[in-house]
This record gives C-alpha cells, sequence and structure tokens, in this order.
C-alpha cells in the first residue's frame, strides 16, 4: 500500500520545485520564422529562462531549409513539419501541425521527463491537450491575443471555430498567462468560467543596437523627415488611419512623409489605397524589414505611430521606446498601460485621422517635450521591460503551477488510499 500523504511530503515538493525543470514550449512560430509578435515573445522568453537555469525545449514549425534540431542560446528547438505541410487551407495545416507537435513531443517525452507544458495561443492548443493528458503533467497557456478582439466579435464560422478553440484551451489549462490587465479584462468578459487566477506578465524586450545609419540601408531616405509606423498589415493594425492622416497633411503641405513597415494580407490594398489617393510621394507601404531594418528605420525618425484598433499588448511600442523616439500609440488595449499621456509617450483616439495629427503636429512643434518624453519612454522600458525581470517572474509562475499540481496529486492519491 502506498505511503498515506502527509503535511511533511510538502518538504519533499519545495525542494524538487526549486530545482531547475525541464519545460516544454509549444509555438507556432520561432525565429528566423517570424509571422508577428509572438515569435519574438517566445524567443526572448525561452533564451531568458535558460539562463535561469532551466532546460527549455521549443518544439515550432519547420520552414524551409531550417534545421530540424538546433541549440539557440542555451534552448533546444525541435521543429516539425505538419502532415499535411502542402495544405493550403489554414485551418488543416494547423491541425497537421498539432499532429506533428504532439508526435515529436511523445517521441521526446521518451527520454525527458517533462515537468510542464507551455502552449502559445489556440495555434498549438490541440497538442498541448493531448500533450497535458498523455504526459500527466500540468499546462500553462499565454493567450496573447483573441479572436474576438482582433474582430470585435465573432461573426463567421471560422472566427467561432477559433474561437471555440481558445475556449477549450482556456479551460483545460492549469494556469494561464496574459501580457497586460486589458487581456486579463477580456479574457473574464469574452470567456465562460474563467476565474480571477490568470498572471499578468508583460512582454519583454533586449536592448537594440543600430549597425548602420538608415541612409545607407535606405538611401531613399537620405535628408528626409518621416515618420515610422511597423505591424502586420491586417485591418486590426489601423494603417488606414495614417494613410487618411496622411491625405490631410499633404493638404496642409507638411514637410514629412510616412514609412510603414510589414507583411501580411493587405499590404496590397493599402499600397492600391496610396496610389488612388495621390500619396505616393508621401506614404511608403515598404514590405517585410529584418531586425537590423526596423532599428535604422526607428533611430532615423522624427518619431513613431503605431495606430492599432486592437493590440493586447504591443511589443513594437518597446522596440520604439527603447531607442528614445518619441511615441503615439492608441489609447486602446494594452499599450495604454505603456504609454502615459504627455509623459512617456502620446495617445491618439483609436481610428481617428485628426486625434493623429494633434499628436503628430505637438511633438513636431515642441521638439524640446518631444526629447523629453522619448527619454522618459526610455528609461520606464528599460526598468519595467526588460528580459531578465520577465523571465524572472515566468519562471515564479511555472515553477507555482508544478508545485501546485505535485500537491493535488498527492492529496489525490491520499483520497484514494483513505476509501
Amino acid at each position: 500500500m502506498n505511503k498515506p500523504y502527509s503535511p511533511t511530503d510538502d518538504l519533499d515538493i519545495k525542494s524538487q520545485h526549486s530545482s531547475r525543470l525541464k519545460i516544454l514550449i509549444l509555438s507556432w512560430e520561432y525565429p528566423p520564422n517570424i509571422v508577428g509578435g509572438l515569435s519574438r515573445h517566445v524567443f526572448g522568453l525561452s533564451s531568458n529562462l535558460a539562463q535561469l537555469g532551466h532546460e527549455v525545449y521549443v518544439l515550432t514549425a519547420g520552414k524551409n531549409a531550417l534545421p530540424s534540431f538546433e541549440n539557440i542560446n542555451g534552448v533546444t528547438v525541435h521543429r516539425v513539419k505538419p502532415v499535411n505541410e502542402n495544405d493550403e487551407k489554414f485551418l488543416n495545416w494547423i491541425a497537421g501541425l498539432n499532429l506533428a507537435m504532439a508526435f515529436k513531443a511523445e517521441q521526446l517525452a521518451m527520454e525527458q521527463e517533462f515537468d510542464i507544458i507551455h502552449a502559445h495561443d489556440w495555434l498549438v492548443g490541440a497538442a498541448a491537450i493531448s500533450l497535458k493528458e498523455r504526459l500527466g503533467i500540468p499546462l500553462l497557456t499565454t493567450i496573447h491575443a483573441t479572436e474576438h478582439g482582433r474582430n470585435n466579435g465573432i461573426y463567421t464560422e471560422i472566427q467561432k471555430f477559433i474561437h471555440d478553440k481558445e475556449q477549450q484551451l482556456i479551460l483545460l489549462s492549469d494556469q494561464l498567462v496574459v501580457c497586460s490587465q486589458y487581456m486579463k479584462d477580456e479574457l473574464q468578459r469574452v470567456f465562460a468560467n474563467v476565474d480571477g487566477s490568470i498572471a499578468v506578465i508583460p512582454n519583454g524586450i533586449e536592448p537594440l543596437t543600430v549597425d548602420y545609419p538608415v541612409a545607407e540601408i535606405f538611401p531613399e531616405l537620405t535628408g528626409k523627415r518621416y515618420i515610422f509606423s511597423l505591424g502586420r498589415m491586417v485591418e486590426e493594425k489601423g494603417f488606414e488611419t495614417i494613410i487618411e492622416a496622411a491625405a490631410v497633411s499633404k493638404d496642409r503641405n507638411k514637410d514629412l512623409s510616412y514609412v510603414i513597415a510589414g507583411k501580411g494580407p493587405m499590404l496590397k490594398d493599402y499600397r492600391k489605397q496610396v496610389t488612388e489617393r495621390g500619396l505616393d510621394d508621401v506614404v511608403s507601404f515598404i514590405g517585410y524589414v529584418t531586425d537590423e531594418q526596423r532599428n535604422a528605420l526607428i533611430q532615423g525618425c522624427e518619431l513613431v505611430v503605431i495606430p492599432s484598433l486592437y493590440e493586447p499588448f504591443g511589443i513594437v511600442v518597446l522596440e520604439s521606446m527603447i531607442f528614445g523616439k518619441p511615441t503615439v500609440v492608441s489609447n486602446t488595449g494594452g499599450m495604454k498601460g505603456i504609454v502615459k499621456h504627455l509623459q512617456t509617450g502620446m495617445l491618439m483616439v483609436p481610428g481617428n485621422a485628426q486625434s493623429l495629427l494633434e499628436q503628430i503636429d505637438f511633438l513636431i512643434n515642441e521638439p524640446v517635450k518631444a526629447k523629453e518624453i522619448g527619454s522618459k519612454g526610455k528609461k520606464i522600458v528599460q526598468s519595467l521591460y526588460g528580459w531578465k525581470r520577465i523571465a524572472a517572474d515566468t519562471s515564479r509562475v511555472i515553477q507555482d503551477t508544478v508545485l501546485n499540481n505535485r500537491v493535488n496529486e498527492k492529496e489525490q492519491k491520499a483520497a484514494k488510499n483513505k476509501i
């Protein structure tokens, strides 16, 4: 018969709890395969968790000639191809990726005794839920965004499918993490049976450097005063607000141009709008840029604008502020928790071109104040959003989740022994 559980057993649990853990992270994107901010988040987090002494394994999607296995910054990375990798239907492709992830994880589990699964968004939810049951270990999930939030509601069958997958993952996770209080409120408002045990841990950022001035990389910007923006080319990022503001700005003969970087499904449409409105001389959608190009573009600009309609956090805001650039962001989502108006940045009304222009005019006409705002913003980012701090906070949540799971298991065993 098994020994009955007693409170002194907690000492053994805590001893295991304080040692380094084996963490299995599931993420559909991971550098150099970058689709959005999730990829950079998982990279920064996993690297810094490894620096804290944990054994970190990342399972992610393979792409082109990327190696199926490598060690990056102390993180063991395994890349898998979906079982139906050539399927053009995204939901089918994701289903195939989850099958491949689950299969690979079970193979790894024959050699490694993982302590916890850390899933990032619904895209890996099926594999995460399956592995939680098969491996008998807790599941922690970070929700980066929701389908309801991206679309301001659920209207189509595909949106409902994703929403239901999010609901399932949330309910079956042992612990949830979100990047802002805004996201915590959203989860509790949008999903059923979500209690208050949601950890709020922001995104982080490493110090950024510039190797070449922007004029060397983009000669066409030599001597130009430009406003910079960056993000995925999707509706919720609000780039139409910039196009509208640029049209008004041009009519006023403002000596400013707008440079917007990023890729996505609406890139062609935005470029078409710019041409049809005769704005090619003042607005440039330049497409995908590397990190090096992004850094040079931020350093060389007058100010940065992030006009998102929906933004759970907004890591690009940190990327701008850490360079000390005055930054205008929409007064929505997690961004309004980062930026304090007229102190560390400027807030605009989401989707309102006139409001955007008012913030731009203030910063351009008050250069001393603009520099002060940029400087204060940089200090805030350096003090609150460094990856070491973010990883330490996440490590504590991970360890608490593992500890709680082990205590619950012992209590359940003790209850069975009494029967």
